[in-house]
């Protein structure tokens, strides 16, 4: 793996990084110079990730308050005190009839992609703020807004990692910019049914787009909702005070 120093000695947490999108995301940060810390409940997936990247392995439930907070525990006890988190951790069900589905088996849903979102942001912004630098990706989804979504609980709980991500952003202003992304429809173990004809989004293009948000260039976006396919890194930055300005890149009621 070729190694920049774009990112030289940052640390990165990546959630659900042993297979897929987080996997990706996970070397592509560490050939940009980064440390990274690579988190699943998937020890086996995590620890080779971990070898790839030169990195640390950490198995952790994301919706288990006690594990998240040792994961972040170990990762800055390892690598030292965390630069960046990607919340990327998710999960979805097979769900044609919301009525048909047990209620525990709907409600895991949000378990991991809000619950674990949330733990996760709650478990790193202390000492980011007392550092006073760090910055958030969590990785929603284009289900959270496109029509046509079947998925009952996987589309809410995008929904809602999008908005808790965009409120925080609020709380935080001008201290740790916290972004929301959507990295495409991405071949996964979660997606591969969908068939060759789906309009896969390159799987390149979501690591990117974190490394760009690792940057510090898009800060100005923080709390926008930005999508790995359909935003040029380079015309986002070029545009960033228009976008804002214009109240873009938004999920919004409009009359």
């Amino acid at each position: 793996m070729a190694v920049t120093q774009e990112l030289q000695g940052q640390i990165a947490l990546v959630t659900g990084g042993g297979r897929g999108i987080g996997r990706n995301v996970a070397i592509e940060l560490a050939s940009a110079g980064m440390k990274v810390a690579v988190s699943a409940r998937s020890a086996g997936e995590i620890e080779e990730t971990a070898r790839e990247v030169g990195g640390i392995a950490v198995e952790c439930d994301v919706s288990d308050r006690p594990q998240v907070e040792r994961m972040v525990e170990r990762t800055e006890e390892e690598l030292g005190p965390i630069d960046l988190l990607v919340a990327n951790a998710g999960i979805g069900i097979d769900e044609d009839s919301a009525w048909e589905v047990e209620p525990e088996e709907w409600w895991r849903t949000f378990e991991v992609n809000v619950l674990g979102v949330y733990l996760c942001n709650r478990a790193v912004i202390p000492g980011m703020l007392e550092r006073g630098r760090g910055r958030i990706v969590n990785v929603a989804s284009g289900a959270a807004y496109l029509p046509g979504s079947t998925g009952t609980s996987y589309s809410a709980s995008k929904a809602a990692v999008h908005r808790f991500s965009e409120t925080l952003t609020n709380q935080l202003e001008g201290r740790i910019p916290v972004f929301s992304i959507s990295p495409g429809l991405v071949k996964t173990r979660m997606t591969e049914d969908f068939g060759d004809d789906a309009p896969w989004t390159p799987p390149e293009l979501a690591p990117r787009l974190v490394r760009a948000l690792a940057t510090g260039r898009l800060d100005t976006l923080a709390g926008r909702y930005l999508h790995a396919e359909h935003d040029d890194v380079d015309d986002l930055a070029a545009r960033a005070d228009q976008i804002v300005a214009d109240d873009l890149n938004a999920i919004r009621l409009r009359r």
